[in-house]
């Protein structure tokens, strides 16, 4: 497995609210890796966000790159990761954005701080295992077993020995930084017979909200204060699937760590389990926990919702179907299985997207990705297993923004191929409001008579519920090339993405940077370099 200082998961950054770091990344593997700082704005600075063949080719092997990583209004929990091929599974690690000096949280000061990383574990390489998913064209193969701080927990031989165990004295309130950065997995996120409090996430701060549970998807990060108010003894702390999906396609393992109280007690031969797990499918109970996520909006964290919409987008999630020489790809009915929005493939280009726009290069992407879907249809329905709506349009397309325009985007949940379920979807070099969502088809009359303008959460990485709807604002007062895709690595290696160019304003302050005097080659390609991707999905 591929690590970052021979850790997994990979080590801590802590910075300060305000701070500019700069980190060398020196690649001894075997193939080409990025470097995503997610949820990291950047300002004007694109040549550092990391996504392969969006802002920068792949660091070859045997060579290095130092990104400029500028921090301004984050203060909280992101993340770092790989953003080429499958390598985030083992290559990432948590960002920690302490208070600018002079300030503190918005809450109670905790005792201590853990952070929890929550991953996906396989027994075998992950390049070589999407390098064969990609080949045959069809389902992606599933993890063995999901992490907590690199341990699969006690309910697995292999770990039992070194599960990851929280120690904790009674009375203590424990700040939680909790990392999703599993490669396709939603979860559960329980300690036993003890309640969390949320009190922020994607290094924004949340009104407190009580709750035995979270829900969190890949790319979402939480801060929740817990304390040890229970009698003296060992409780599991549980990290179970969400899948809503309709096929049985997802890890049925149950990651597990122990929160364990310091004292003088007989330990009992197994921890407490947490009753009242929700059922892996229970879609009321995850839907329930993110609509009540507000922002805090208060003086020190006022809330800024655009109100004045320039640009309106209405994005349509679908897995997708493409065709394969003589039906001899392993997806439904020899098909090779693909995603998209607006039935739309994403396909990597030869050269970076950043690149190709900076030096004005011809030919490697498209400007003109669709506002709205080309046809509609009944988006839910159960029966949408035709050509017309699974047959998507593999391409290189991007949407550009001119500098400041205020852009409001719904994205819909489909059931296209009888595949609905929740998609996260990340969006770099933002952060939005989640100003709606709903179950449904989306409409453009009544929903947004609903919408929350006065504190909704500002947030990097949404999740669509299935079958239904959410609506994002933001001002694109960020200029540059900015990737945005759902957050399951398979859905983004099948074309679920798109890309904004951000066109920059007429100020030197509010236009782009210029690149840094290096930048790693194109010429050289990752482990499945850009032609071999775009082989493998055309078939």
């Amino acid at each position: 497995m591929l690590t970052v200082n021979g850790s997994f998961p990979g080590p801590v950054i802590r910075v300060r609210k305000g701070d500019t770091i700069y980190i060398n990344i020196h690649n001894q593997g075997s193939y080409g890796v990025t470097i995503h700082w997610h949820g990291v704005k950047n300002p004007r600075n694109p040549w550092s966000d990391g996504p392969e063949y969006i802002t920068q080719c792949p660091i070859p092997p045997g060579t290095n790159f130092t990104q400029e990583v500028i921090f301004t209004t984050e203060e909280g929990t992101l993340w770092w990761h790989a953003h080429s091929d499958w390598t985030r599974a083992t290559v990432h690690g948590a960002i920690v954005v302490l208070p600018a000096h002079g300030t503190t949280y918005p809450f109670p000061q905790p005792d201590a701080e853990e952070i929890i990383v929550l991953a996906s574990w396989y027994k075998h390489d992950v390049m070589e295992l999407m390098r064969e998913t990609l080949s045959r064209g069809g389902t992606a193969n599933l993890s063995d077993a999901f992490t907590i701080n690199g341990q699969p927990g006690d309910l697995y031989p292999c770990s039992k020995e070194t599960t990851y165990r929280l120690m904790v004295d009674y009375g203590k309130t424990y700040l939680l930084r909790i990392v999703n950065a599993a490669q396709n997995q939603d979860f559960f996120f329980m300690i036993a017979e003890h309640n969390v409090t949320v009190v922020g996430g994607d290094a924004s701060y949340f009104k407190p909200l009580a709750t035995p549970y979270i829900m969190i998807t890949p790319g979402q990060t939480m801060d929740v204060l817990v304390t040890a108010d229970q009698p003296l003894g060992e409780y599991y702390i549980v990290a179970t699937p969400y899948f809503d999906g309709g096929a049985d396609d997802y890890d049925h393992s149950t990651a597990t760590a122990i929160f364990e109280y310091r004292g003088n007690y007989t330990h009992p031969s197994t921890p407490s389990f947490p009753y009242h797990i929700p059922a892996y499918n229970d879609t009321v109970v995850a839907s329930l926990f993110t609509s009540q996520i507000r922002s805090l909006a208060s003086p020190e964290h006022p809330v800024d919702v655009p109100l004045d919409v320039t640009t309106r987008m209405y994005l349509v999630v679908t897995m997708n179907l493409l065709p394969c020489p003589n039906d001899s790809c392993a997806g439904p009915d020899g098909y090779r299985i693909a995603a998209g929005l607006n039935n739309k493939t994403f396909e990597n280009p030869g050269v970076d997207i950043l690149r190709a726009y900076y030096w004005n290069m011809s030919g490697f992407y498209d400007p003109n990705f669709p506002d709205q879907p080309l046809h509609y249809f009944n988006f839910t329905s159960d029966d949408l297993l035709s050509n017309n709506v699974t047959i998507s349009d593999p391409g290189t397309r991007v949407k550009v923004l001119n500098y400041n325009d205020t852009v409001e985007i719904v994205f819909q949940g489909t059931n296209v191929m009888n595949s609905a379920e929740n998609h996260p979807i990340h969006l770099h070099g933002y952060k939005f409001y989640v100003v709606g969502r709903g179950q449904g088809i989306f409409n453009n009359e009544t929903d947004p008579k609903n919408y929350n303008l006065y504190d909704p959460p500002e947030l990097n990485t949404i999740p669509i519920p299935k079958d239904g709807w959410a609506t994002i604002r933001f001002k694109a007062s960020n200029p540059g090339v900015w990737f945005m895709h759902c957050h399951f690595d398979r859905h983004m290696s099948w074309g679920m993405e798109t890309a904004f160019i951000v066109k920059s304003g007429g100020t030197p302050e509010t236009s782009m940077k210029g690149p840094p005097a290096y930048m790693p080659p194109c010429d050289l390609e990752s482990f499945l370099g850009s032609k071999d991707s775009m082989l493998l999905k055309r078939g």
